[in-house]
């Protein structure tokens, strides 16, 4: 008797459950394996600070979902609803479309999170994301428009409200953005004459007392020293207000007049979970065994943003990061397959090789195995290690070209307004 699995979501963690399940299953082909997601590709987002900076082309971080699983059932849809009683799938190709549906034998939940605004008066609405390809895209024309706005700006005043970029939160993707614009931004002010180099400010907005929590006090340091050497303005110990039209207010009261926000400063799990009727965690993720099984759902497995996997040592949540959620998927698709052919699941642990943060212009930190290293062997080693971690000879070929031609030439300044 066939048998689906439907995989809900096709990022690092859909993604390796898919290419997990596709090896494992190549034998059975009364299996049939179905995976939905808004997108036909997934993003390798620890090269999406480098799409603002036109570092990297924004395509070439992007890996054809429909390419790289040859066996999988690869649907662009939207999903709806997910009725657990009836394990069924509700999906639609956009919102003009009708609904359908799917039936699942089992179903494997990798929806990831959305941005959490923490309800700030005016943030949701003013603030730019650094999550999808588009939001790094349209954030490089943002930057490029606003030079040239600023360009034809006869006040001083005005030409720093508008090249004021102030990025939220002092994790990985709210460092590395800010060192990525800060680069970008000093580099084109170059091509305008008129711009004084006061007028342009990065600011970053930490709410911690340091920036990258995740690395050691030695590496959150020199990355602090490093940002700061290069005209960065960090501030610790704040947290953002609230946004209008006088700028972007602090929780120090201070104003900083300027009206683009970049916001990386918290998630929160995907809304649809709130309507499947499955136990969810503190926080709002779906609360997991230790073999990524939904509590209760023995058929239903959950992963990455959207699950509470916890620690088996220590009890406590690992973190979402795209590092663990491969792991996790492989673990949660050899668990689908051990339940397929009823033997025993095994139960994930896993422990991270390291981090690595890249802090721009040709320098990192990084925490490896228990070494710690900083500056340009780091920065090396970031490039290196995501460069064999993106998926694809093609896309690798391709990243390694623009980072070739970042060395040479100066990064594009081409504004194309109107056209995203």
């Amino acid at each position: 008797m066939s048998k689906r699995i439907v995989i809900i979501g096709g990022g690092f963690a859909g993604a390796a459950v898919a290419a997990r399940l596709e090896r494992r299953l190549r034998r059975d082909e009364d299996v049939e394996i179905v995976l939905f997601d808004r997108e036909n590709f997934s993003v390798f987002t620890p090269l999406l600070p480098e799409v603002p900076s036109g570092a990297v082309e924004p395509k070439h971080i992007v890996s054809p979902l429909r390419a790289r699983l040859r066996r999988t059932t690869v649907k662009q849809a939207e999903v709806r609803a997910v009725d657990v009683e009836r394990r069924l799938v509700i999906a639609g190709h956009c919102p003009r479309c009708a609904e359908y549906a799917v039936g699942y034998d089992y179903l494997v939940l990798a929806l990831g999170s959305v941005t959490n605004f923490f309800g700030l008066p005016g943030v949701a609405e003013r603030a730019h994301t650094i999550k999808s390809l588009g939001d790094g895209a349209a954030l490089h024309d943002l930057v490029i428009g606003k030079f040239e706005h600023a360009d034809l700006e006869a006040e001083a005043d005005g030409r720093r409200r508008l090249l004021t970029l102030v990025v939220a939160g002092g994790g990985f993707a709210g460092v590395e953005t800010a060192a990525e614009l800060n680069d970008f931004v000093r580099e084109a002010g170059r091509f305008y004459p008129g711009i004084a180099r006061e007028d342009v400010r990065i600011v970053l907005v930490h709410s911690g007392d340091r920036i990258l929590p995740e690395v050691g006090a030695s590496l959150s340091d020199y990355a602090l020293r490093k940002l700061r050497s290069r005209g960065v303005d960090v501030r610790l110990g704040t947290r953002i207000a609230g946004c209008d039209d006088e700028g972007v207010h602090l929780s120090t009261g201070d104003t900083l007049a300027g009206d683009t926000l970049v916001w990386t400063a918290g998630v929160s799990p995907n809304p649809l979970l709130a309507a499947l009727g499955l136990p969810r965690a503190a926080g709002g993720r779906l609360q997991v065994d230790t073999t990524l099984a939904v509590v209760g759902h023995p058929n239903v497995f959950a992963l990455g943003d959207c699950a509470a996997v916890c620690d088996p040592d220590t009890g406590t949540p690992y973190p979402p990061t795209a590092q663990y959620a491969i792991r996790e998927g492989q673990v949660a698709a050899d668990n689908v397959v051990s339940a397929l052919r009823a033997e025993e699941p095994r139960p994930f642990r896993y422990r991270p090789l390291g981090m690595l943060a890249s802090l721009g212009r040709r320098s990192a930190v990084a925490e490896i195995v228990g070494l710690r290293f900083s500056g340009f062997f780091a920065w090396w080693l970031w490039r290196s290690i995501y460069l064999m971690k993106l998926p694809g000879i093609e896309r690798k070929v391709r990243v390694m070209i623009d980072w070739t031609l970042d060395l040479v030439f100066p990064r594009d300044i081409v504004y194309l307004r109107g056209m995203r």
